[in-house]
């Protein structure tokens, strides 16, 4: 009876994974690729995402945008990923939250961009027509880790 209930165990658990699907694609098919983000025009401000051991930091972790057609900071994973780009809701500007979304391609959640996997991908956010004040934010994986940033909208 004991054997029969772990086979039964076992049968059901096998069910519930299914099938292991191949992550390599069809021949002739190319690997599916998240959604590119068109590449910027006008002024790219870069700022790294970096980590090691329990140092990891935006850099530079306070800096100033001036506000005007085109401006586009982007997030750069150089190590310690995955990292992504998060705001806290009541630390950015009154109104700012619907733009801020828009600006945010590929959001995960609210006011929340995807992670970073790899070294060198990159996350762009336009700040065209944003209301001007203080944008706090951090990284949700390593936030814990002091991993924070603040942006001035001039």
């Amino acid at each position: 009876m004991r054997f029969m209930w772990i086979g039964a165990v076992l049968a059901l658990g096998a069910l519930a994974c299914g099938e292991k699907k191949s992550e390599q694609p069809p021949a002739g098919e190319a690997p599916a690729q998240a959604a590119a983000q068109p590449e910027p025009t006008g002024q790219v401000i870069e700022v790294k995402m970096t980590g090691s051991g329990n140092t990891f930091q935006y850099e530079p972790a306070a800096f100033s945008v001036e506000e005007g057609v085109g401006i586009t900071v982007r997030f750069i994973n150089v190590s310690g990923g995955p990292h992504n780009v998060a705001f806290w809701a009541d630390s950015i500007p009154a109104g700012a939250a619907a733009g801020l979304n828009t600006a945010m391609p590929n959001r995960m959640d609210n006011l929340a961009g995807p992670f970073l996997i790899n070294p060198n991908d990159h996350y762009d956010i336009k700040f065209d027509g944003l209301p001007e004040g203080v944008y706090k934010g951090f990284c949700t994986p390593h936030l814990a880790l002091g991993m924070k940033f603040t942006l001035t909208l001039k």
